[in-house]
């Protein structure tokens, strides 16, 4: 069972964290002119995440090297050196780069960590499996780069909306939830140490999955059916039209989950990609507004 965890963990990590095409050495003769990054802070960074791309930017940080993405990445980086797939990034593309700082993160850290100290790439792992860790990995980039105005800011907009949200739940019964976790063919369950557990429980929901240590596990329909959570959540990654296809043939043909009171009551709700990453972003302020709605409809 674990072996299964893994791989569609394995397949997540590939399609959804990065948000990169499958070309890891698309734009690899790329000519660019790196000299402005360098001059910004004395320093040549690469981000090889989507999320820490964007985080980047909002921190105003030039970078020498960005991913390989099907997602629109922040104008500021136009013309930038891609080094492919987060996964699995062109060494021989990053290397030539000359990077004082590479960036990646810990969900990615076991496969990639050996790999860039093989390559004597300086690499550095962000933790985003929560808002919380999010917040301070951007603390730290503020203050190692002279953008401490800039983390704050970010970190305060964060921190408006939950004490917002905070004020909004109070006193209210808090829903309790469940959260499905796609990819085409299969689902997992996601704990609230899940980058979207965390954000649920910010936005005052329950999960109904309690005292397991790991993001996420594998389903059991008839344990989740006794637990009868108030609300069900669908994050759709990797091919969200497909996943959600899967999700309803799911919901259709097993008879399980028609005895749900969440199923009954048309508490269902899918997840829209862009806002619900596997790990945290600059989106979360709007995920969290969208996740508002939907457990205090």
């Amino acid at each position: 069972m674990n072996k299964v965890i893994s791989a569609i963990m394995t397949i997540l990590l590939l399609a959804v964290i990065t948000g990169c095409s499958s070309e890891a050495d698309a734009n690899s003769n790329a000519k660019v002119d790196t000299a402005a990054a360098e001059e910004n802070t004395g320093h040549r960074i690469v981000a090889t995440t989507v999320a820490a791309t964007e985080i980047m930017d909002a921190l105003e940080l030039d970078l020498v090297g960005i991913p390989t993405s099907y997602k629109q990445l922040p104008k500021r980086y136009e013309g930038i050196t891609k080094v492919g797939n987060p996964m699995s990034p062109n060494m021989e593309i990053l290397k030539s780069l000359d990077p004082t700082e590479v960036l990646s993160v810990t969900t990615l850290e076991y496969d990639l960590a050996p790999v860039f100290e093989n390559a004597a790439v300086p690499a550095n792992f962000l933790d985003l499996t929560s808002i919380g860790r999010m917040n301070d990995a951007i603390r730290s980039l503020g203050d190692k780069y002279g953008r401490e105005k800039q983390a704050e800011a970010i970190i305060h907009r964060f921190n408006d909306k939950m004490e917002q949200i905070r004020k909004e739940t109070e006193g209210k019964k808090r829903p309790s939830v469940l959260i499905l976790l796609g990819v085409p063919g299969s689902y997992l369950v996601a704990t609230e140490h899940s980058y979207i557990g965390d954000l649920v429980k910010l936005a005052g929901g329950i999960n109904i999955v309690q005292g397991e240590t790991v993001e996420y596990l594998a389903s059991n329909t008839e344990y989740l059916q006794q637990a009868n959570p108030d609300v069900i959540l669908r994050a759709a990654h990797g091919m969200p039209d497909e996943v959600v296809k899967m999700f309803d043939q799911e919901f259709k043909k097993n008879d399980i989950w028609k005895h749900f009171d969440a199923v009954k009551n048309n508490r269902v709700y899918d997840l829209k990609e862009e806002l619900f990453g596997t790990t945290g972003n600059l989106a979360a302020v709007e995920a969290l507004n969208e996740l508002v709605k939907m457990l205090y409809p």
